[in-house]
C-alpha cells in the first residue's frame, strides 16, 4: 500500500499514526481512519475553525461472539440458584417464621401464667400445646 490514503468499501485506510496526523479533515467534520499496519483506528475531527483533534482506538479481532452480560458475570458457573431453589428457600423461611411466632406466643402465655401465680391470681392465658419439646 502506498503512503496515500486509500478508500475501500467506505473505509479510509492509512499507514501509521503519521499518515493519520497528516490526513486533512474539513471543518466541522469527523472521519474514521483505519490503520493498515496496526490494529487501531483514528477518529479525526476538525472544529469550525479547522483545528484538528484525534483519538486513537485499539481493537481486537475475535473468532466468537462476545459473552452475554450474564456469562460475563458468572462464566460457566452452574451454581446459580433457579426460581425453584428460591421458592423452596422462601418456603423454609416461612416455616421458620411460623415456628418463631408459636414460640413467642408460648413464652407470652408462660409469662402471663407465671405473673398470675406470683400475685396469687388465676391466669386466663392458655399455654399452647408443645410437641417434641418445640412449641407448635
Amino acid at each position: 500500500m502506498s503512503g496515500a490514503p486509500q478508500q475501500n468499501n467506505g473505509m479510509i485506510w492509512i499507514q501509521g499514526v503519521e499518515s493519520a496526523k497528516a490526513f486533512q479533515v474539513a471543518p466541522n467534520c469527523t472521519v474514521v481512519l483505519w490503520d493498515s499496519e496496526q490494529q487501531c483506528c483514528y477518529i479525526k475531527s476538525a472544529d469550525a475553525s479547522g483545528m484538528p483533534s484525534m483519538r486513537i482506538l485499539d481493537y481486537t479481532i475475535r473468532s466468537e461472539a462476545p459473552k452475554t452480560a450474564q456469562n460475563a458475570l458468572y462464566g460457566n458457573n452452574t451454581d446459580i440458584p433457579t426460581r425453584q431453589d428460591l421458592n423452596a428457600l422462601q418456603g423454609q423461611i416461612d416455616t421458620l417464621r411460623q415456628q418463631i411466632e408459636r414460640m413467642n406466643s408460648y413464652e407470652s402465655a408462660l409469662s402471663a401464667n407465671a405473673a398470675a401465680a406470683a400475685t396469687g391470681k388465676q391466669s386466663t392465658a392458655e399455654v399452647p400445646a408443645v410437641s417434641a419439646g418445640v412449641p407448635g
